[in-house]
């Protein structure tokens, strides 16, 4: 196939140059110029997704659920929402060694089991590395096809040859087209192998999940317009020196946002986790000061998470607050609030915060088990084993509800756990048996509320 010439676009203000350049001639911005090709007045590649289409009344437009395909993981149907749509595009990001194409080899192995016909296509590993793979974690799969290939014009081929149902690209940066110049990985490279692929996936209603490399701070690597382009976006999250992984939706067409499956790496590969709560409570034999039990929210599911915070004195000028798993910038907020509200001061301390088993907690109903626990470790006394706590903490000290607060009540009393204290908006309209809720308004009542239970 005959070259295309290609051109460097400004990605700020859409000039164009023939050459890259360090500095785009037309706005003067650094480093903005990407390759890019020519548009063609005939010919277009998308020139199928462009045919009129007649209006209709939404109304009269009949609306059915798609029927979704189960990968036989539970803890990963979980995340996508009931399973794989066709016709869906599933970006799999996560850093390397963590286990994405494991996690994807064992779902193919499970549907091609059902019956489902599947394609493994990888650009990083061989045919015979994969059966190793497969063959290290005792994975039978006798009637899944595995495809090495990096070209796109030959892996569309195929597709329309062979129509998978679902279709694995391991990964998306290996992946090449000969209508540019660049090497694989790079902008251009990515951002149209990611837009034909969707195009035949829409086209041929076969669902691809690609894997997507992420950078040092975290991001998928390659452009933004990745995330864009795809249908579901998940996050594979999890320390390599833990057996425990996470995947986390950031975004989802098909279903709801920050929902998390939870999975244990074994020497059979990913096993998912019915109890995710259970490794993020430490086992203590007797309570220790600064740890608090929060119950979070992750999509539809309520988790207990243990929050542990250690107070020291600070023997530099500029004391250090650090937060692992949690937000650095609240924390420096909630300190102030705690020292105007509740009148104790940490200005000539150190606070250090951790949420227990690698889990990273955004929402801000954790903010009243954050302060408990620091207040918790100031006093060097601890709190009580059978309390859980819940709420968002505003600047003026008041306690604030948290969405679902029916559900974290109800998950903190089948785990046995038999005192909380909560916002006083969250009060339970029917009582749970064997739990004792403590509603509070504003954090120093919190924190009275902790001292009349000890």
């Amino acid at each position: 196939m005959a070259k295309v010439k290609t051109i460097y676009i400004c990605q700020s203000c859409g000039g164009v140059s023939p050459k890259w350049q360090g500095q785009c001639p037309s706005c003067q911005a650094w480093n903005s110029l990407e390759e890019g090709r020519p548009e063609a007045a005939t010919n277009s590649r998308f020139q199928g997704l462009a045919q009129a289409v007649p209006r209709q009344k939404l109304s009269s437009i009949s609306a059915e659920d798609l029927p979704r395909l189960s990968t036989g993981l539970e803890e990963f149907d979980r995340v996508l929402g009931g399973g794989l749509v066709p016709g869906g595009v599933v970006l799999l990001g996560g850093d390397p060694g963590i286990g994405k194409s494991t996690l994807l080899l064992q779902a193919l192995a499970q549907m091609s089991a059902s019956g489902v016909n599947v394609l493994y296509s990888s650009g990083e590993e061989s045919a015979a590395q994969i059966a190793l793979r497969a063959r290290r974690i005792s994975l039978s799969a006798p009637h899944m096809e595995v495809l090495a290939e990096i070209q796109l014009e030959k892996l569309l081929s195929i597709m329309d040859v062979v129509r998978p149902q679902v279709l694995v690209v391991d990964s998306i940066q290996t992946l090449y087209s000969e209508e540019f110049t660049s090497a694989p990985g790079s902008v251009a490279q990515v951002r149209e192998c990611a837009a034909q692929l969707t195009r035949h996936a829409k086209s041929l209603g076969i669902c691809v999940l690609m894997v997507g490399h992420v950078t040092k701070d975290g991001h998928l690597a390659g452009p933004r317009v990745l995330e864009h382009i795809v249908d579901t976006v998940l996050y594979f999250e999890g320390d390599t020196h833990s057996s425990f992984r996470l995947v986390r939706a950031i975004k989802n067409r098909f279903g709801a946002v920050n929902e998390l499956g939870v999975f244990a790496m074994t020497e059979k590969g990913l096993r998912g986790v019915s109890n995710p709560s259970a490794i993020f409570l430490s086992q203590h034999a007797t309570m220790v000061p600064g740890s608090c039990v929060l119950v979070t929210q992750e999509g539809n599911r309520p988790l207990l998470v243990e929050v542990q915070a250690l107070v020291d004195t600070a023997h530099i000028p500029n004391p250090r607050r650090l937060a692992v798993g949690l937000e650095q910038n609240r924390l420096a907020m909630l300190l102030a609030v705690l020292h105007r509200h509740a009148g104790i001061a940490c200005f000539d301390q150190d606070v250090f915060l951790n949420a227990v088993g690698g889990v990273k907690i955004s929402e801000p109903a954790a903010d009243l088990a954050v302060l408990l626990a620091i207040q918790s470790s100031i006093r060097n006394r601890a709190l009580p084993k059978e309390l859980v706590v819940f709420g968002e903490v505003g600047l003026a000290g008041e306690i604030r509800p948290c969405p679902r607060g029916q559900e974290r009540l109800k998950e903190a009393a089948k785990l046995g756990f038999t005192i909380a204290i909560i916002p006083k908006a969250n009060l339970p309209k029917v009582k749970i048996p064997s739990l004792r809720v403590i509603p509070v308004e504003r954090i120093d009542e919190a924190i009275e509320a902790v001292n009349e239970i000890n």
